[in-house]
């Protein structure tokens, strides 16, 4: 189905756009669900009049100060993993081409608890995990590329890097004090816990400059899907799109780790069950945010109802999800 707008067509595949409206249906009863429920039940007229201003100051309170801040920042964190994972699920063209799985994630975490180390504040936290996530994709990058960068030796040399980073990183531990460590394995779990419109604001400003980015090599990156050679055939420079959408993959990842700690699993999952709904060929960007930001902020409020007054983080639910997940996908594979 091709939509006009004036000189402009769009092309919309009607089982996709019916998956993503349904996605944000699904958006919108989770972050309500995550708004109302607790320990003091708001309802949902007086978290409209609370959003706009009008409601009662323990509303206001509750909602626009407490609440509010968590979801947001789920919603925002689980949409950048989602379109990083299916960033490079399609450059690998395979299915575990995830940031968990070719070290991005772990490099944030070295990042990340160097940082807390050296005694950083959560700002500085947030700077490391970034910055460890980028040194870490150049590593990556520099020891894949020969004559080009293959999804294959991507994910091979990914994996083994990731491994080399979760020795360092459990080294790192080792060595710290105890308060340290204590601080550092709380934040490697991946928790959305007192986030609040600080951490929520740095990933809806990057990926409000990320997102066009990749959308602007979608296509291209679904040509690529179906080799070099052809997408050399068609007129694509395919090492100047891989290199775009290797940036930008890389830091969504990097910001949502900062903003979230290393929240596994989601990348993974996301960009894999919004092809399935949808049933698109290619980078389905706009359904892995979706998905990415539903699983996040539906496995947040699970993880705080679930076993309630007791919270856990977020990151222990997408691990136990995740990891079944993975096992399925596995098999599916071996079969």
């Amino acid at each position: 189905m091709t939509v006009r707008v004036g000189p402009w067509s769009v092309r919309l595949a009607p089982r996709a756009l019916i998956a993503c409206l349904g996605l944000v249906a699904a958006l919108c009863v989770v972050s309500v669900a995550a708004l109302s429920t607790g320990e003091f039940t708001v309802p949902v007229p007086d978290i409209v009049r609370a959003v706009f201003g009008q409601g009662t100051p323990v509303a206001e309170l509750i909602v626009s100060r407490l609440r509010a801040p968590r979801v947001v920042t789920g919603l925002l964190v689980g949409a950048a993993f989602g379109v990083s994972g299916a960033i490079f699920q399609s450059l690998t063209r395979n299915p575990l081409g995830s940031p968990d799985f070719i070290g991005f994630t772990a490099g944030a975490s070295t990042g990340g608890i160097v940082a807390v180390v050296a005694g950083g504040t959560a700002t500085q936290i947030a700077g490391g995990a970034l910055a460890g996530c980028m040194v870490t994709a150049l590593l990556v990058y520099a020891l894949a590329f020969r004559r080009g960068v293959q999804g294959y030796r991507l994910v091979l040399v990914g994996i083994g890097v990731n491994a080399l980073l979760v020795a360092v990183n459990s080294y790192l531990l080792t060595r710290a004090n105890i308060n340290d460590a204590a601080t550092a394995g709380a934040w490697l779990t991946g928790s959305l816990s007192g986030r609040g419109w600080d951490h929520a604001v740095p990933v809806a400003l990057a990926l409000a400059v990320l997102l066009p980015m990749c959308a602007a090599v979608a296509r291209p990156m679904r040509m690529i899907e179906m080799g070099d050679d052809a997408a050399r055939s068609m007129g694509i420079r395919v090492e100047a799109v891989r290199a775009v959408a290797i940036t930008a993959g890389v830091l969504l990842a990097g910001v949502a780790t900062a903003a979230a700690g290393p929240v596994v699993f989601v990348a993974l999952a996301a960009p894999q069950l919004a092809r399935r709904l949808t049933r698109s060929p290619g980078v389905t960007l706009g359904a892995s945010a979706l998905m990415g930001a539903v699983l996040l902020t539906a496995a947040d409020l699970a993880a705080q109802r679930l076993l309630a007054p007791t919270q856990l983080p977020v990151g222990v639910l997408t691990a136990a999800i995740g990891g079944t997940y993975l096992a399925l996908l596995l098999r599916k594979e071996r079969r």
